[in-house]
């Protein structure tokens, strides 16, 4: 249920417009001062919709736009005046101020339902729109993340002919297991080959004489 602040020094008036608006299905706050309507509308998670009398006491509703339209890194809150003034000049000047819309006194009922029902849709659409978004900022960010992990090995190496060290771009002689963990995602696990055993074992009777298919050594007899 969407919440809507209604601001409003008559009671008659304030009355009729909270129970038209209950029978609609929002949620109403009532408030007879602009002071109290502002604090509900900065507050951390305020109501999406306002309908603010332009002329009532502590703060004027036209005044209450203004101050929400400089509001920076706020939901967007639709904001319907209501007025006696019925001069295109004094409509003008609310749009300018920030109000979303505007109405005269008396309110038509139908109308009233109406505009309610046009901020409504902004209000979700806009909702929609920061949530794909934080959507995308957030795909985003962990795409940076780990893109940041990957370290791939490009170009030239120089490595050494007899030793096979790697030499660095400062210059440095690394061992390749040092250099390539260093420079990519990759880890090592030591063993020895075949051929390594035989030199280095020769007195034991491990060699592997008979590989296997897949290129590994089987023991011989």
């Amino acid at each position: 249920m969407m919440k809507i602040v209604v601001a409003e020094d008559d009671g008659m008036t304030r009355l009729a417009l909270v129970k038209n608006l209950e029978k609609w299905g929002y949620d109403v706050i009532q408030v007879e001062d602009g002071i109290k309507a502002l604090e509900i509308l900065s507050a951390e998670d305020p109501p999406r919709l306002a309908i603010l009398d332009w002329l009532m006491p502590g703060m004027e509703g036209i005044e209450i736009c203004r101050r929400l339209r400089q509001s920076v890194g706020r939901p967007l809150i639709y904001t319907i005046l209501l007025t006696i003034k019925k001069e295109k000049a004094d409509i003008v000047r609310a749009l300018d101020e920030g109000a979303y819309d505007f109405l005269s006194k008396p309110v038509h009922t139908g109308e009233l339902r109406s505009r309610i029902a046009v901020g409504s849709r902004l209000v979700a659409a806009e909702d929609r729109i920061l949530a794909h978004t934080k959507s995308i900022e957030e795909k985003n960010q962990a795409l940076e993340q780990a893109l940041g992990e990957i370290k791939t090995l490009r170009g030239i190496i120089p490595i050494c002919a007899n030793c096979k060290k790697i030499r660095d771009d400062k210059g440095y002689w690394n061992q390749i297991e040092k250099y390539i963990q260093e420079h990519s995602a990759a880890a090592f696990s030591h063993g020895i080959c075949p051929e390594c055993v035989k030199i280095l074992y020769p007195e034991h009777k491990i060699h592997m004489e008979n590989p296997s298919k897949d290129g590994r050594s089987e023991p011989g007899p």
